[in-house]
């Protein structure tokens, strides 16, 4: 079968395809190649291994890949996928938890920091005050829900028993191996809200999950609640939340996921001052960035390729 690589790979980097090489497979690099060269090799794709795949591929080229079985993304997220230009025969599997030991590590650092007050006592001490009174966050005790209980929130949930918390998740069929103190799905999305201390958005952005948190959603959490998204931005409602944490002094939020992010719209853009708030940190969605994520990242993604070439179950396929 043909691999078509859509993304730029580094040199150095190519002696790790070479196992796949060796499956009976040809790998081409579209970025190494004439742009004369382009159609011919997208018409004769067996795999698609992409990154950013409508920033790689224009939608005419797409209609070209007539022979295609199968796309593999380097992302674990999906949401920038127009599915209407990819035929429903296609299988595409996200990069399932790829990136979730360093999310979780993330989020947590979000948590620690707002829940100890560190930002803002910083900027305090900048400016003389030595505020050493007014309490911080206790962790212990306390719950935290994690809407989302999939590889990443499974890894923060994981890391963080040793705060002494309950955890509450969600996800698709409320089952898990982990031993949690509640799992349900989205229909029990109020019940978490209303009863956690900190929560964790870490669920795939998709029709269902777009808009989930809200006005009303945001109403039903606790007065000095603890949000992390460190998903997609476009789960929560901008507007929304913007007007419930200036409204809302003592409930906070640590964002990593923004609503307009260059890979997603081309450009970083806040339609609301949310920088401007003292109970706001945020990160440029930078939680799964570490030395060697991107080298772990590819090489997970490039054994799911292998395992869809040796006709072996294959992990992280999407449910259009």
């Amino acid at each position: 079968m043909k691999i078509v690589v859509t993304f730029k790979v580094q040199d150095e980097e190519k002696c790790i395809y070479d196992e796949i090489v060796n499956h009976n497979s040809k790998v081409i690099f579209l970025k190494d190649i004439p742009d004369q060269n382009r159609k011919r090799e997208l018409e004769t794709a067996d795999i698609l291994f992409a990154w950013n795949l409508p920033r790689e591929i224009s939608e005419e080229e797409i209609k070209l890949i007539s022979k295609l079985k199968f796309i593999q993304l380097l992302s674990a997220g999906f949401d920038h996928l127009n599915f209407d230009l990819i035929s429903k025969s296609i299988i595409i599997a996200a990069n399932q938890g790829a990136y979730a030991e360093p999310m979780a590590e993330h989020a947590i650092a979000l948590i620690l920091s707002l829940a100890k007050n560190l930002f803002n006592n910083h900027k305090k001490m900048i400016l003389g005050e030595f505020d050493q009174k007014t309490p911080s966050r206790y962790l212990l005790n306390s719950t935290v829900g994690i809407i989302g209980y999939g590889s990443i929130g499974k890894a923060v949930a994981k890391r963080l028993r040793s705060f002494g918390v309950k955890i509450f998740g969600i996800n698709t069929t409320a089952k898990t191996e982990d031993e949690i103190d509640f799992i349900g799905t989205l229909k029990d999305l109020d019940y978490v809200l209303k009863n956690s201390d900190v929560i964790i958005i870490s669920i795939p952005l998709n029709e269902k999950t777009k808009g989930l948190i809200g006005k009303r959603e945001l109403e039903l959490m606790k007065h000095d609640a603890i949000l992390i998204n460190v998903a997609r931005g476009n789960i929560i409602i901008e507007k929304d939340l913007y007007e419930h944490l200036t409204t809302h002094p003592e409930f906070s939020a640590g964002i990593d996921a923004w609503w307009n992010e260059p890979f997603t719209t081309g450009e970083f853009k806040l339609n609301y001052p949310f920088l401007a708030l003292p109970n706001v940190i945020g990160s440029p969605h930078n939680s799964a960035i570490v030395p060697s994520a991107l080298f772990e990242g590819h090489m997970r993604a490039l054994e799911n390729i292998k395992k869809f070439l040796e006709g072996k179950a294959i992990i992280g396929v999407i449910n259009r």
